[in-house]
């Protein structure tokens, strides 16, 4: 009799796993108390929470497309900051994600920065080092110092760390966009910060710095010091 029981409560499992749970009169699932909570055939890592959402990639939907059209077409002015109001701030987050991301692509720098300050408003905002860092980038090609000194404000504000490969390539960004006084202030932060250094963004900075040579003998100096047993190439 036992052996009978345990049979047929194997062959009910073996049925709840091919075939799907099956429901009650009053639709709740039946007969599937044995089958763990955690039970899923959908993959862990198609929504895995430790990817950062400004990793992910930028999907823009239909509203997201008229947004940045309407945008484009209105400039500056009230209508604009209206709009904002009535139809930015009502956009799913993947929408205006990807919306902050075409501006930052376009290099437009002013619908940028309104996209920036209105996804800093939401409720689901978290400070983020890669948010800060597309920014930057951004602002650096386009030699944008004063919006560049907001963004910082903002990113310390918050308190957000960059790693050491972001440091570099910051550093990296703002000299070769022709701002290598900036680009050192950068690199000072990075010096700083609590995190052992790298080899590598040195190398990236270095690289950066060739057009302004005082400014590349001190961060030799400082990576010969940090890394006594490597060496630097020198151009002619």
């Amino acid at each position: 009799m036992l052996r009978c029981t345990v049979a047929l409560g194997w062959r009910r499992a073996s049925e709840v796993l091919l075939l799907g749970p099956a429901l009650g009169r009053d639709g709740r699932l039946a007969g599937t108390s044995f089958l763990p909570r955690r039970f899923s055939l959908t993959s862990p890592s198609s929504s895995s929470p430790s990817l950062s959402i400004w990793r992910r990639k930028k999907e823009m939907g239909k509203e997201g497309l008229f947004v940045i059209h309407q945008l484009k077409r209105l400039g500056s002015g009230p209508r604009l900051d209206q709009f904002m109001k009535t139809h930015v701030s009502r956009l799913l987050r993947t929408d205006l994600l990807a919306v902050l991301a075409e501006f930052q692509r376009q290099d437009n720098i002013f619908l940028s920065m309104k996209i920036y300050e209105a996804v800093r408003k939401e409720i689901w905002y978290r400070p983020d080092m890669f948010f800060y860092r597309d920014v930057l980038m951004m602002l650096a090609r386009n030699k944008r110092v004063e919006e560049t000194r907001h963004v910082w404000a903002d990113l310390r504000r918050e308190d957000v760390r960059f790693d050491q490969h972001t440091y570099g390539d910051i550093v990296r960004a703002f000299t070769d966009g022709g701002l290598p006084a900036l680009a050192m202030e950068f690199y000072d932060e990075m010096r700083s910060s609590p995190d052992p250094p790298l080899s590598l963004p040195f190398r990236v900075m270095l690289k950066g710095l060739i057009p302004y040579p005082e400014l590349r003998e001190k961060v030799k100096a400082d990576f010969l010091e940090l890394f006594p047993n490597m060496m630097v190439y020198d151009p002619p």
